[in-house]
């Protein structure tokens, strides 16, 4: 067996003991009375391909499928909706209730045939709401062979992880929670709907939709109230708000008075810090300007990346909700009438990823780089779900340098490599997140824990333009011409950033080997590997760029969010390229004289696979050392949502290369 064979199968095992089995809770919910916690717990499984998914109740499972998950309490608490795949036919998702206070057996309301989410269980206990896409009739037929052509008359029409959406809208369904009657569709038509909130009195439903003729140019998200007879009077929806934000997640307080939200105003600046915002129930076309915002003490961003779901009321003048901070996730209380800053009511080194309360009890579930979410009930440790693998997990450290300039610090970690020896030195692998407005931080992060099983040094940061701090760090990084907020566009002050976070590793830990330093990102971290190999080769010996973007003019002309890069860059670019032009790494493919690797996956429509097949060509046609892998089956989301045998393969890939490149 070749040393090269040997390699490979440790690098294969490191891969598959970090995805294999590997287990996580999320989505708790918590009993009205709060005497019981529910939620899901996750396992990967190699064997089968797929993930599976079971709800528990405190401290043990209560469904047996392999797909159960969206666990919601009655209002009495006597039973628990969830949904699963238990259909025969291929693709549906069902809805289920489970009796838990009494024996019965577990009745099946509804199968759909494309989905269902975001369950809602009415007040008075009669009737459960959900989200499904309904499909044209095209998707009867058997094959693409006898469906007729798509007419696609809209922006936005086809979503990375979705496939084509606007012949499949997401619908806001009802169903009688005894398992009587079917689902009526409350919302049909061309318009996609989300995140239905009941009134008190369960009259009808606050959903956050786009229903204005304009939204995919305008890029506006309101919120409706859509009765329980919209189906039959679909004029009986009213919009609450005016197409002046992005606004979503609704939530209805205890008294039917108002709702609470998380949205942003300004529809041409992206990012920015989402915010949670209140409006009044009887409001008719409320503008941003009529917004209460409740979070608006505290500058930080509200729509967190590491688990997303409403503001939870605990009572008429109090809110839940979480928010990043500096590589952190926490939960915060916040007065709806804004008249107090936001407190928190978590602290310290961990995420957390999602939470819920009732009757004075919390549950939260949490992370650290060095183990898996698990469940937490005020401030303890419900689960140890991921006991096995945190044996085997690796901590990091938290260390900052100072911008170039001296304005500020840049957060960043360093994780030692397993079996360390500090008279030793390591190859060191920089990683630069995706976004850019997302963070690094304590929570777990397989890819890290790979590297380092590995043998590498693991370093990264938040560089600005990144999420988790005060609004202008985001903003650092919008273009040069850009109408609100002109910033250094990307590739400059986030380039020096990235490289003040390298140094300041290679300087103050001597175990990192200076020559054999390699770099790796993904999305706009694939943006960053590409700049930086063609910019700043000589700082590193290798690069992977993955799921990139490396043509910002190719880009806004061909991906699913094609258009909305102008809130990012500034003018359009069809008015004016030359912002996407300037930005582009791709421009600078001459000067790559290091090896790259690059990963991509062939149903990628964020960044669509061209992206790297424009940096493949460029670089075979100029003789550079490249090496091209690419994905079949997988979207943008490959790394995190991917089959967890197209994991290992990346996993492998990655780990072998680098080895190799970094000696």
């Amino acid at each position: 067996m070749s040393e090269s064979t040997i390699e490979k199968s440790l690098h294969t095992r490191v891969a598959e003991r970090l995805i294999d089995g590997r287990t996580s809770v999320g989505q708790p919910r918590v009993s009205p009375h709060g005497s019981r916690v529910a939620f899901v717990v996750a396992t990967a499984s190699l064997e089968k391909n797929t993930t599976f998914s079971q709800i528990w109740i405190d401290d043990a499972p209560v469904t047996g499928g392999d797909h159960d998950n969206n666990p919601i309490w009655s209002p009495d608490g006597r039973f628990l909706a969830f949904t699963s795949r238990r259909s025969e036919k291929q693709g549906e998702s069902t809805l289920h209730v489970l009796p838990v206070e009494t024996p019965g057996e577990t009745r099946s309301l509804c199968a759909m045939p494309d989905g269902l989410g975001d369950l809602a269980w009415s007040p008075d206990g009669r009737t459960i709401a959900f989200t499904s896409r309904t499909q044209d009739e095209r998707y009867t037929q058997e094959s693409d062979a006898w469906r007729a052509p798509r007419k696609v008359d809209r922006l936005f029409s086809r979503l990375n992880g979705e496939d084509w959406v606007f012949d499949r809208p997401q619908h806001i369904y009802v169903i009688a929670a005894d398992g009587t009657g079917t689902p009526r569709n409350l919302t049909p038509g061309e318009f996609q709907h989300s995140s239905p909130a009941w009134l008190h009195d369960s009259s009808a439903l606050v959903v956050s939709a786009q229903r204005h003729d304009t939204w995919d140019s305008d890029l506006a998200t309101d919120l409706y109230l859509v009765p329980l007879e919209a189906d039959t009077n679909p004029d009986a929806i009213r919009c609450l708000t005016s197409h002046d934000g992005d606004l979503g997640f609704p939530s209805v307080s205890p008294d039917g008075s108002t709702v609470a939200f998380i949205g942003r105003g300004d529809l041409m600046t992206f990012p920015q810090n989402a915010r949670i915002g209140v409006i009044p129930l009887d409001s008719n076309g409320a503008s941003v300007e009529d917004v209460t915002w409740a979070s608006d003490g505290l500058d930080r961003t509200f729509l967190c990346m590491a688990g997303m779901r409403p503001p939870l009321w605990e009572n008429n003048h109090t809110l839940l909700a979480t928010a990043e901070d500096r590589g952190d996730n926490h939960l915060y209380r916040l007065a709806a009438d804004g008249s107090t800053a936001p407190t928190p009511l978590t602290s310290g080194r961990f995420t957390v990823h999602s939470f819920d309360a009732a009757a004075g009890t919390l549950a939260t579930t949490r992370s650290t780089i060095d183990h898996t979410p698990e469940l937490f009930v005020a401030d303890a440790q419900r689960t140890s779900v991921g006991a096995k693998l945190a044996a085997d997990l690796l901590p990091w450290e938290k260390f900052a340098v100072p911008t170039t300039d001296g304005s500020n610090d840049i957060d960043a970690w360093i994780m030692r490599p397993a079996d360390f020896d500090e008279s030793k030195t390591y190859p060191v692998l920089l990683n630069v997140h995706g976004g850019p407005f997302t963070q690094y931080g304590d929570y777990f992060f397989d890819e890290a824990q790979m590297q380092a099983a590995a043998g590498f040094v693991v370093v990264l940061g938040n560089p600005r333009g990144g999420s988790g701090r005060e609004e202008a760090w985001g903003q650092a990084v919008l273009g040069p011409k850009h109408p609100v907020r002109a910033g250094s566009g990307w590739g400059a002050l986030d380039v020096e950033d990235v490289l003040a976070i390298i140094d300041g590793a290679l300087e103050r830990y001597p175990f990192c080997d200076r020559a054999r330093v390699g770099m790796i990102g993904g999305s706009y971290g694939g943006f960053m590997a590409t700049w930086l190999a063609g910019h700043h080769g000589e700082r590193f010996r290798a690069f992977c760029s993955e799921r990139s973007v490396n043509n910002l003019l190719s880009e806004e002309w061909s991906s699913d969010i094609a258009t909305t890069f102008k809130t990012e860059h500034g003018p359009s670019h069809i008015e004016d390229p030359s912002p996407y032009v300037d930005a582009s790494p791709i421009n600078a493919v001459r000067n790559i004289d290091k090896p790259m690797l690059l990963i991509h996956s062939e149903e990628d429509w964020r960044c669509p696979i061209v992206q790297a097949e424009e940096l493949w060509i460029a670089l075979k046609l100029l003789g550079k050392e490249v090496d091209f892998y690419r994905f079949p089956g997988e979207n943008h989301e490959l790394s995190r949502t991917g089959s967890p045998i197209h994991r290992v393969q990346r996993a492998e890939i990655i780990l072998d290369w680098f080895a190799e490149k970094l000696g």
